[in-house]
């Protein structure tokens, strides 16, 4: 295991469509040495998930975790999960159309590939994920709220799109103004979830 180099904004690998991974590939030397190296650089620098092209590998590869972390104070925990392929379907909303503010969740998003940057980023709360697991096996399930957000951002990777990307462009702050003038209570708000949820927009 290693703590790999995360590229940053600028960086072309972050703009290119990933390749699908074969099931067969999953089992490869090389490929479970990018898994464990995926896990530990996504813990050492306190991310809640990590796509591969973000260590400039251009597959499709992403890791996610939510463990107790003072930047995401009531946001949901996350087991470590491991996804090849991820296709993420929203099970809210209409096509085309903005979303009602009950099927939406709206939070401060930042990116271990845009360094000390957040800003505020709308999604679908309720999303379908189908993907292979780390064994290669198909796997199929429903995430919403704070896990949906992550997995829809950490999917983006894999198609060359940024948070930045999808951000209101008026929202966009360093973290260091952001933690002085963004309200706790602004910086995840649920249109599904509990009431009360808060978190603090860490970095995925």
């Amino acid at each position: 295991m290693a703590i790999r180099k995360i590229a940053q904004l600028g960086e072309p690998v972050l703009r290119r469509i990933a390749r699908a991974l074969a099931p067969a590939e999953l089992a490869l030397p090389n490929t479970r040495a990018l898994i464990d190296d995926l896990i530990e650089t996504m813990r050492d620098a306190d991310g809640a998930g990590l796509a591969a092209p973000q260590v400039y590998e251009s597959v499709q590869l992403v890791v996610v975790e939510g463990r107790d972390n003072p930047r995401y104070p009531g946001a949901d925990r996350i087991p470590l999960t491991v996804l090849a392929n991820p296709r993420v379907t929203p099970l809210v909303g209409k096509p085309g159309e903005a979303l009602d503010d009950v099927d939406a969740i709206s939070l401060f998003e930042g990116c271990l590939s845009v360094s000390g940057v957040r800003g505020r980023v709308r999604r679908p709360r309720r999303v379908r994920v189908e993907a292979l697991d780390e064994s290669g096996k198909a796997v199929d399930f429903v995430w919403e709220g704070f896990r949906a957000a992550v997995i829809q951002h950490e999917t983006d990777h894999l198609f060359g799109t940024l948070f930045v990307d999808r951000a209101d462009s008026r929202t966009l702050t360093f973290l260091r103004e952001y933690e002085r003038h963004v309200p706790v209570a602004e910086r995840l708000v649920d249109g599904g979830g509990p009431p009360g949820l808060e978190a603090k927009g860490g970095r995925a």
